[in-house]
């Protein structure tokens, strides 16, 4: 089984050059399942319904979301209708899930989305409850696990390799929007500290660099914006699972606006 991860997609220039690219590498790569973190993909804040019908419809099979995952209201009925998670340690109260369970020919894939504490909102503790929910998973017969840890510390999703990395197949960073250098399968865990953003790679972190920059030099914030357009980046990790759920082999692929794709693989343990 073949399973593509998109980083965190921001904005319209994201949403395009998915459009432009996802359906030819699903069948370059024969990936079966393809997940993307969706938190930005509606002018940097949230996910419109009307976003979240076109990224579907350009192959995405399911969204995870992080700290903006609440920025559009009408998200609420998206969790209920839609392959849309939000972080899994946001309150019992808040709308959504933190799991979904996609069928791969015929194999439960459990999606999980957790997210880390620091500069993050009030959340519970997400290295207390992974454990839990991973060990109920596996009580339950399912073995193909991806997760999803939307965080600002590198040090928070290293630290999650090592608490669940024996029990999962692939753990995926995201929210920085830097894509990191460390993708590793190490012990059958496909894991890389930030998967990195899909959309504007010239300005700052994906939007326009006038607000950032001022912000930085004067100290005065401002609206952030998404040009419509830009140079653009794809980013996705590919990542392949045995029978029992374990990583046998990874890489990441970026293309750079229209030109060819580049391909790094993964250190193998």
């Amino acid at each position: 089984m073949k399973i593509g991860f998109i980083g965190d997609i921001v904005g319209k220039p994201g949403r395009l050059i998915i459009k432009r690219h996802l359906k030819r590498l699903r069948e370059e790569h024969f990936l079966d399942l393809v997940i993307a973190n969706s938190e930005n993909a509606s002018h940097g804040f949230g996910l419109t319904a009307k976003n979240c019908e076109e990224l579907l419809g350009y192959g995405i099979d399911v969204m995870t979301g992080g700290n903006h995952s609440f920025d559009k209201k009408e998200i609420f009925e998206l969790f209920e209708t839609h392959p849309v998670i939000r972080p899994m340690n946001y309150p019992l109260s808040a709308p959504g899930k933190g799991i979904y369970f996609a069928d791969v020919n015929g194999i439960k894939v459990a999606v999980l989305n957790l997210m880390g504490h620091y500069t993050m909102p009030m959340v519970d503790n997400p290295f207390t409850m992974i454990s839990g929910v991973v060990a109920s998973l596996k009580a339950e017969g399912i073995t193909h696990i991806v997760l999803d840890m939307h965080a600002e510390a590198s040090s928070e999703k290293n630290a999650l390799l090592h608490i669940v990395g024996e029990e999962v197949s692939a753990i995926l960073g995201t929210h920085t929007h830097i894509g990191t250098d460390d993708l590793q399968v190490i012990g059958g865990c496909c894991y890389v500290t930030d998967v990195g953003l899909t959309g504007c790679r010239d300005g700052v972190i994906g939007m326009d660099k006038a607000v950032p920059l001022k912000r930085f030099l004067s100290g005065l914030g401002g609206h952030h914006n998404i040009p419509n357009e830009c140079q653009a980046i794809f980013q996705m990790v590919v990542f392949e699972m045995n029978e029992q759920g374990r990583c046998i082999g990874a890489e990441k692929i970026k293309i750079y606006d229209d030109a060819p794709k580049v391909v790094t693989s993964a250190w193998m343990d």
